[in-house]
């Protein structure tokens, strides 16, 4: 009699099915286009459900799944599973984020072989009767400069190809050390200059609020007359407004899209849409039979290995933690991420070391789980992985980040601390924080500074020299912009006249009210978080 039973609601490659079939374990049943409500009235006597972008695993179906254990998602995105209704549930969803690395990375590639040379064109044109050799004139990759915007998995696979074609190639990624960058042999830049030098540019980063329309406007003004850009990533990163009107003006001599800011299929009210200068395909980055293959397997080993306990790989959500711990691990593992995501939005350059260190009793747990967190909090606002507990610390390695941990029973200031340092080319940031009431997470000293900030939500982080009358000032302006102030934290250094304030906002500031905060004599920074 199997113990497990597993749902597959979506076509799964034979492949990854019999990997499951052939556990004595497991009773498998694939079942294609169920309606919401037929899965809800099915998923309750599976353990584990299995889907690709066709199945919609809602927080209806979720609390349906009475037996559920486990969600696996045969793809990268995770936008058709209520994470936070799994989550709640206690129920691990794991995807496959490594499975269409090389497919997407080489769907990208073509594109930029097809811009260079006009193939879609030409192809058309000999198919329509014609012969015209000189209105498909190209160029060639070869000592071109290409600009990579995002060097994670698949930028990397990029760089790595366009380097066998004898390009140059520049990279811009927040978290791209001088090591990660040297050992790739590509050249670590900032995005003016990426802009300013680069014949190609490709796109690989996720769609965030940093990230919409990144290139836009002020990057195309920027941009070599005759740049080639494009976009296997996420529809958005461009605008494609400014796209089309830079197209046209002959600034841009062409683009080459895989995925679009319309959610139109085909994206027919799209600026860009039928112009010639823009070659379109149908979001095909993991549209090959190796991607399909690797997904599938990738998958069900993923949730065998689950079921049968053995550990959870390229899970989105909280990894195992027994029973009896989670209680007194959850505010710790709030706490790290929060900082995390704190410290790397104040942070500009890419940070080379993580060194974290656990004081008090905290020193007692399984820190690990906390340690990860952290780095979870530190990449998840900008890549474009799915960062989760279980992968953030094998992202830092693969992005040459250093990450260690020392427990100290010494008791500091605080009866437990966790205290990180950031070590980047340039110098060293630090950030501590603890537990006030065992439960609310604080962030303690920022550098040199002693403070009791909350980390959450809409933080203004304000540096400025320590002079009467800049509070004031700076609550006057934000007044003014009809934005409340939740609560304010002060921290000074009087032997050096410093001092920065840490603002919780129930709302954002736009950008020309943070022009105006800064531009306030005194000010030397201010930045705006969002946890």
């Amino acid at each position: 009699m199997p113990t497990f039973k597993i749902l597959i609601s979506d076509p799964l490659s034979k492949e990854g099915v019999d990997i499951l079939r052939k556990n004595k374990d497991f009773y498998v049943e694939e079942v294609e286009k169920l309606k919401e409500d037929q899965l809800v009235a099915k998923i309750k006597d599976f353990d584990a459900l299995i889907v690709r972008s066709g199945t919609v695993a809602t927080k209806k179906i979720i609390d349906a799944g009475v037996n559920l254990k486990v969600i696996g998602r045969a793809g990268v995105g995770l936008d058709n599973v209520d994470l936070e209704a799994a989550s709640k549930k206690g129920i691990v969803v794991m995807n496959t984020p490594t499975g269409n690395t090389i497919s997407t990375a080489e769907h990208a590639f073509t594109l930029m072989m097809s811009l260079a040379r006009s193939i879609p064109l030409a192809d058309k044109s000999v198919k329509d009767g014609k012969w015209d050799r000189k209105k498909f004139m190209g160029v060639e990759l070869y000592g071109k400069v290409l600009g990579i915007v995002g060097l994670g998995r698949i930028g990397s696979e990029f760089a790595k190809r366009a380097q066998s074609f004898g390009m140059k190639v520049m990279a811009y990624d927040p978290f791209l050390t001088q090591e990660k960058a040297k050992s790739l042999n590509v050249e670590p830049v900032d995005l003016p200059t990426l802009y300013e030098n680069a014949d190609f540019i490709t796109i690989h980063t996720p769609l965030t609020e940093e990230t919409k329309h990144l290139i836009g406007e002020e990057a195309f003004k920027r941009m070599k007359k005759g740049v080639r850009i494009i976009n296997a990533a996420r529809g958005g990163i461009i605008d494609e407004a400014a796209l089309a009107k830079y197209i046209a003006s002959g600034k841009v001599a062409g683009a080459a899209l895989d995925v679009y800011e319309s959610k139109a299929t085909p994206p027919v009210d799209s600026p860009v849409y039928g112009m010639e200068s823009v070659i379109t395909t149908p979001h095909l980055g993991a549209s090959t039979e190796e991607a399909q293959l690797n997904v599938s397997i990738d998958i069900a080993e993923c949730v065998q290995d689950a079921l049968l306990g053995k550990g959870y790989r390229n899970a989105a959500n909280m990894p195992f933690i027994p029973e009896e711990s989670l209680a007194l691990m959850k505010p710790y593992i709030l706490l790290a991420e929060r900082m995390g995501s704190f410290q790397t939005q104040l942070i500009e350059e890419p940070i080379k070391e993580v060194k974290v260190k656990y004081a008090g009793d905290i020193s007692n747990l399984d820190v690990s789980v906390i340690t990860r967190a952290l780095m979870k909090g530190i990449f998840e606002p900008i890549l474009v992985e799915h960062v989760n507990y279980i992968n953030s610390v094998f992202i830092a390695k693969e992005r040459g980040i250093s990450v260690t941990e020392k427990k100290t029973t010494e008791v500091m200031d605080f009866a437990n601390l966790i205290c990180v340092e950031f070590v980047t080319e340039k110098k060293e940031y630090l950030i501590m924080g603890t537990l006030f009431g065992n439960k609310e997470p604080r962030i303690v000293m920022i550098d040199e500074f002693y403070v009791e900030a909350i980390p959450g939500g809409v933080i203004l982080v304000i540096s400025n020299n320590d002079i009467p009358g800049i509070v004031g000032k700076i609550g006057t302006i934000i007044g003014k912009a009809e934005v409340n102030i939740a609560g304010i934290n002060l921290g000074r250094n009087k032997k050096k006249k410093l001092a920065i304030s840490l603002l919780n906002l129930d709302s954002e500031l736009p950008k020309e009210v943070i022009k105006k905060l800064s531009a306030i004599e005194g000010v030397t920074s201010v930045k705006q978080v969002k946890i």
